[in-house]
């Protein structure tokens, strides 16, 4: 099975893949991707533009590869907004999408604690593009399922 786990910046994606993946299920998560490329003692969530094309090519080849093994495994996939045209290969592919929005308030006191700056417009336009397409979140907390 395909999971695409969606949602604003610290919204608790990875929080929810670790509580319901398995040993043997593959992650796709850019953040973590990245850190693995990058050098020592790199901070989470900070990467400079060019770790982040190298970490994208490697993402995109993750996704290729896993998504023909999801018969044999659970792969999860962090995709934080993903376009009209995202959405319709993971629906042919029979994608669950999941979505994990503990709320606006919540999100971008995270985002201010926690991200690099910048972040926070990334958390709006999540927060734009759900109200502007009409989307319904089926919102959950991020530590509550």
């Amino acid at each position: 099975m395909l999971y695409v786990v969606t949602g604003p910046p610290a919204a608790g994606k990875s929080s929810w893949i670790t509580a319901h993946a398995t040993q043997g299920d593959i992650v796709i998560d850019l953040d973590r991707i990245a850190l693995a490329l990058a050098g020592p003692n790199a901070k989470p969530w900070d990467h400079d533009e060019l770790l982040l094309k190298v970490a994208h090519r490697a993402r995109f080849a993750a996704i290729d590869e896993a998504v023909q093994h999801r018969d044999k495994t659970d792969v999860y996939l962090i995709h934080t907004m993903p376009s009209a045209k995202a959405l319709a290969r993971y629906k042919r592919l029979d994608a669950r999408v999941v979505v994990v929005d503990p709320g606006r308030d919540v999100v971008m006191q995270r985002v201010k604690d926690m991200r690099q700056p910048g972040m926070e417009q990334v958390a709006a336009r999540w927060y734009a593009k759900r109200r502007h397409t009409g989307a319904t979140t089926g919102a959950q907390a991020s530590r509550r399922w």
